[in-house]
């Protein structure tokens, strides 16, 4: 186990969190990982208390994940363990929910769920239509300013609709503290259309989702093996081998660093490139290989070869 991990502060927060954290998507969802097939409660457990002895106290979950099941989950997990966490939670904007009020209802019920009188880190989900960003943002600064939320943050939203929240929110006195979007070795947008410079300039946390980009930069599908189910569909023959050259590069570089794995080279890119990652873990074995990835960094110029055979295949 890692010991000893130097903390990071979340955005301009003060809120202190390990670099790397745990996102909760798949604790109690059936409808995309199959909650309750090949793992169920005591595995998700497992996950979490293996990841607090390894140091992680970042939990990113949403009122979406198991329609609310994740959440309950984690606030029971950090009730019958007594650990201090940090917490994140999202809101989703359905087009439907067109006043504030209606992310203050939300957050409450997350809280309830959650067991929590407050939540570290509130975000929107998505940035719907038919509400501008704005409205939302007042929301999040209501929310920040009861007391209900130590910090606020956004997530899948593009550069325009950051600075937009960022900006009404300063009116506000509240700091964007956040962005989470996807990114990984196979999805640098975020590189290529300069989000991850914006919120490196702007001191927001760049929260990276999908940093295994569904378990393809675990090495362990190839095209004879792909993945089950809707990701087997999405991720077919054509893309798997397309991307053995860069498993391949990966695991040569793991080798120089102690036999770390492919995902475990994958979450350091990462932490190197100055974000987040909340890998899942839907076992204690995931989640010991998602903390194996601290206490250690790729050179330079492993970077930059992870940086040149990742850009002809990045989405």
């Amino acid at each position: 186990m890692i010991e000893n991990i130097d903390k990071i502060i979340l955005g301009n927060s003060g809120i202190a969190i390990s670099p790397l954290g745990i996102g909760a998507w798949a604790w109690g969802d059936r409808s995309v990982w199959g909650y309750g097939q090949d793992y169920g409660e005591t595995d998700i457990r497992e996950a979490f208390e293996a990841s607090l002895e390894a140091g992680i106290n970042f939990f990113d979950t949403a009122e979406l994940y198991g329609l609310g099941r994740s959440e309950r989950l984690l606030g029971k997990f950090i009730h019958e363990s007594g650990a201090q966490v940090i917490v994140a939670s999202k809101f989703m904007p359905f087009p439907w929910r067109l006043s504030k009020e209606r992310l203050a209802n939300a957050l409450k019920t997350s809280l309830q769920r959650l067991g929590m009188e407050r939540v570290d880190l509130y975000q929107i989900h998505f940035p719907l239509p038919p509400r501008p960003v704005e409205i939302w943002a007042d929301a999040l600064a209501d929310a920040h300013d009861q007391g209900l939320v130590r910090a606020v943050g956004v997530s899948n939203y593009d550069e325009e609709k950051m600075r937009r929240t960022q900006l009404r929110l300063r009116k506000r006195g509240v700091p964007l503290t956040s962005n989470q979007v996807e990114y990984s070795l196979l999805n640098r947008r975020v590189e290529f259309n300069h989000l991850l410079r914006a919120c490196h300039d702007e001191g927001i946390t760049l929260i990276a989702y999908s940093p295994l980009e569904q378990g393809l930069l675990t090495g362990k599908y190839t095209p004879e093996n792909p993945p089950p189910g809707a990701r087997g569909r999405e991720y077919n023959r054509s893309r798997l081998e397309e991307i053995q050259p860069l498993i391949y590069l990966m695991r040569e570089i793991g080798h120089q660093h102690d036999e770390k794995t492919p995902a475990q080279v994958a979450l350091n890119w990462l932490i190197c490139k100055g974000t987040l990652p909340i890998p899942g873990a839907k076992n204690a074995r995931q989640a010991i290989e998602n903390a194996q990835a601290l206490g250690w960094r790729l050179t330079q110029e492993e970077m930059n070869a992870l940086d040149e055979i990742s850009a002809r295949l990045s989405k």
